[in-house]
């Protein structure tokens, strides 16, 4: 049985306490004193014996109360505590003064390939091989700077807490190894927790619905992707859906933009780097995003801007998903799915020289066109509308409404920016006005590249240029209510074949 003996603190009152319980010949496993409590174990203690016991102990001068107890606290702890250490799925162990460790879960004992007993008296020095690892923990005040050490030839990102005694200084630290793919899955989710799947894709336009029939049998399959399309179209919304729809979906999913950064910062960026790699590096190396995302998928967006030397290291992945971290001589593998993407016709820089054709070969392997606006002007009105809700919410107002004019003018723009253009033209236009209404003298106001019904004297250029552009605009802007050739040929009274061949001059596509 276990009893909590509440007391009033004085000299000798324990010693008092335990007295009694010897003079009982009760056997004593357990005593923790945490005044003004003192806890007691005594595994011969009957409850018939404690009425008996319990009268005995309040006679002790000081004793203020005698409860049974189900636990000691100190065993709760302990409880609890190998609980939450088995609960980790990363590796940690406790080291004491000299560096020996004291203390494993089981994810540290998997990972050592030791068992508890077995790494408990062990060293750091011999579990990692870095012989100033042990001092350089244990002489730092507070945390040590995160450092990449090795175990068993298992790359390791180590976290590391001094542990402190009243007026004895470091007594010891903590340590917590996360390996580079559960980094990657820890970030990744950070990052993407929102980013949805292809119901993110908005548009009902048979082009769109083809796009994601299309891309949805693609993300199935786990081989290289290459999204292509005009900027703003939408690149990495596509791949994200790519990546949430295929088995890699719980997986890590991470972005780089090769035209966002040099050459140098882009390959350590991508492969990462070795210990003193270079002047600024971590003293303990860095992994890259293909290690991050191992057994998920990496998007490399504007892969057109890569430099023909990271075009090469990248052919080296595609092929057997071997790579070498920047500066470093041991050969790691990876296995990443790679979706790319490129607002470039890549067939000509292959043609110039600017891109590796052995590259374009591996990267297109799958392929998915999308489609600009303007070639799915039926998307334009309803994609306005959620933008318009979306940045109403954001600005805290009412929902606002676009005028028919404001209509008109969405229709009958260009969109050479696509659909984030349209997304920034309706936000700014919602954050510059107030008034329940969006007009098209509000979208200019906002900067958006309207085209007007009219031409000024100075806009016009030919008579034939004008005429052009005039039948251009008219029929964006007459397509949406008359989806299809003969439709829009029976408003216009025209020919069937006569409209059909100006659509196809001018890039138009009927739904």
């Amino acid at each position: 049985m276990r009893i909590d003996v509440h007391f009033a603190d004085r000299v000798g009152i324990a010693q008092e306490i335990l007295a009694r319980l010897a003079g009982r010949a009760l056997d004593v496993s357990a005593v923790e004193v945490e005044p003004p409590h003192i806890f007691i174990e005594a595994p011969a203690l009957q409850l018939a014996q404690f009425s008996a016991l319990r009268d005995d102990l309040l006679s002790v001068p000081g004793v203020l109360g005698v409860d049974e107890l189900q636990m000691l606290p100190g065993a709760r702890r302990r409880l609890y505590l190998e609980a939450l250490l088995a609960s980790q799925s990363d590796p940690i162990l406790a080291v004491d003064g000299d560096g020996v460790v004291v203390l494993a879960n089981a994810a540290a004992v998997v990972v050592c390939g030791r068992s508890e007993a077995e790494l408990r008296g062990c060293t750091l020095e011999a579990l990692t091989g870095d012989v100033d690892l042990p001092a350089e923990l244990l002489a730092s005040p507070l945390r040590v700077p995160s450092r990449e050490i090795s175990v068993k030839g298992q790359p390791f990102l180590m976290e590391a807490v001094a542990l402190h005694e009243p007026g004895a200084g470091v007594a010891g630290a903590l340590l917590t190894l996360h390996a580079p793919q559960r980094l990657g899955e820890r970030i990744s989710a950070l990052q993407n927790y929102n980013a949805g799947g292809f119901e993110a894709i908005l548009g009902q336009s048979p082009a769109i619905r083809q796009l994601k029939q299309r891309a949805m049998r693609m993300a199935q399959v786990d081989a290289p992707l290459l999204i292509r399309g005009e900027t703003g179209t939408g690149k990495e919304l596509v791949a994200h859906a790519c990546h949430a729809g295929s088995r890699r979906k719980d997986q890590p999913f991470f972005a780089l933009n090769c035209a966002a950064l040099p050459e140098s910062l882009a390959e350590s960026e991508l492969f990462g780097y070795a210990p003193g790699a270079f002047t600024g590096a971590l003293r303990g190396g860095r992994p890259g995003l293909l290690e991050l995302t191992d057994g998920g998928t990496l998007f490399l967006d504007e892969i057109g801007e890569m430099s023909p030397y990271l075009q090469a290291k990248l052919l080296r992945v595609l092929n057997d998903g071997r790579f070498r971290r920047v500066g470093g001589d041991r050969e790691i593998r990876a296995n990443v799915r790679i979706i790319s993407a490129t607002h470039r016709p890549l067939e000509d820089m292959v043609a110039s020289g600017a891109f590796r054709q052995d590259l374009l070969f591996r990267l297109d392997v799958l392929q998915l066109n999308l489609p600009p606006l303007r070639e799915r002007t039926e998307d334009i009105l309803p994609l306005a509308q959620v933008f318009l809700e979306r940045a109403c919410a954001q600005t805290g107002r009412p929902v606002a409404r676009l005028t028919r004019a404001a209509a008109e003018a969405l229709l009958a723009n260009p969109w050479l920016g696509n659909v984030r253009q349209l997304q920034n033209v309706v936000f700014r236009a919602v954050t510059l006005s107030d008034t329940p209404m969006i007009d098209a003298a509000q979208l200019e106001l906002a900067g958006a590249d309207v085209a007007e019904p009219g031409f000024g004297p100075e806009e016009v250029g030919s008579l034939e240029e004008a005429v052009a552009a005039f039948e251009r605009g008219l029929l964006q802007r007459l397509l949406p209510q008359y989806p299809s050739t003969r439709k829009l040929a029976a408003r216009l009274r025209s020919s069937h074949t006569a409209i059909a061949a100006r659509l196809r001059r001018y890039g138009l596509k009927a739904p």
